[in-house]
């Protein structure tokens, strides 16, 4: 059964889309999905669309693609739809026009515990700094990015060997669990807010660039796995060993002082393994991926090519 609330969800990436989906199967009323525009992708630039437009298709809900949400006749497009709640998963900064629209407001699902790790890659930065738990947050929009205030939140752990693509699919599903919850306690009016409180030092999370994804081996081994786990698959931790290139994705720890590194600080057998040195160990590399090769297993690597 439909429900009464006139919902509009904004979101882009395969993040959102499990939290738009549990909407939908839940009979809520989706008056429309804002997304991105089409963009040319793969060697032939042929126009793809978000993997949330892609899902809203398939579900015969109104789709809007505006390149400037300043822009009038989006907005007056928005205001016709009449929405009593937006709800926005990883989709780009609004302008307080559309955000505060709504009757209701506008709330974000963040992939964090906030206000820890505000900002652009929030699980990235959870891993990277060797977190043992992280979570999702539900929170009204306001004016500075992040820092509105909480409706809900539900933590997820961070094991040992996770890279940010695993906890990144978890966070996902949960998400959308939260989202879920997050909406029916708002049509039902159970729910109080919480304003974010920063305790200590703040944690933050600001977007990564290829530049700073190279590894400095010069750290502890902690440091450099939790750097490497914490890129991987995207966009990855790479470093250049005899003038080549390297993406790294599934690495482990070792601390073996029998081990000796040549003067290029990696060592191997030319078979089976190959270790990089830190400051207190190694990293061994057990996936990776050289520039212009297919990513693969280090045996199978060393099959192929000799150091």
């Amino acid at each position: 059964m439909a429900k009464d609330l006139r919902i509009v969800f904004m979101g882009t990436p395969d993040f959102a889309v499990p939290s738009l989906k549990i909407l939908v199967e839940n009979g809520y009323n989706v008056v429309g999905v804002i997304t991105a525009p089409d963009k040319p992708a793969g060697r032939g630039r042929k126009l793809q669309s978000s993997p949330v437009k892609q899902y809203a298709e398939e579900a015969g809900l109104n789709i809007l693609q505006p390149t400037n949400l300043k822009n009038e006749e989006f907005q007056s497009e928005l205001r016709n739809l009449e929405v009593d709640l937006q709800i926005v998963v990883a989709f780009r900064m609004l302008p307080e026009s559309v955000w505060d629209m709504p009757k209701i407001g506008t709330f974000n699902l963040h992939g964090s515990l906030l206000p820890d790790y505000r900002g652009a890659a929030p699980i990235n930065w959870a891993i990277i700094n060797g977190e043992k738990v992280t979570g999702v947050t539900t929170f009204f929009l306001k004016h500075e990015i992040d820092t509105g205030d909480v409706l809900f939140q539900q933590e997820e752990p961070i094991h040992e060997e996770d890279t940010v693509g695993d906890v990144y699919y978890r966070l996902m599903q949960i998400g959308g669990d939260l989202v879920l919850k997050t909406v029916q306690k708002i049509e039902e009016g159970d729910y109080t807010t919480q304003p974010q409180v920063i305790k200590g030092e703040p944690k933050h999370a600001p977007k990564i660039f290829k530049e700073t994804c190279k590894v400095d081996f010069n750290q502890d081994t902690e440091t450099v796995y939790n750097f490497i786990r914490g890129l991987s698959p995207y966009p990855a931790a790479w470093t250049e060993i005899q003038g080549k290139t390297y993406k790294l994705f599934k690495v482990g720890k070792v601390y073996n002082q029998e081990i000796e590194a040549n003067e290029d600080g990696f060592a191997t057998d030319n078979k089976k393994y190959f270790y990089i040195k830190t400051n207190d160990g190694f990293i061994e590399v057990k996936e990776w991926q050289m520039q212009g090769k297919k990513r693969m297993p280090i045996d199978a690597f060393l099959l192929g090519s000799k150091f």
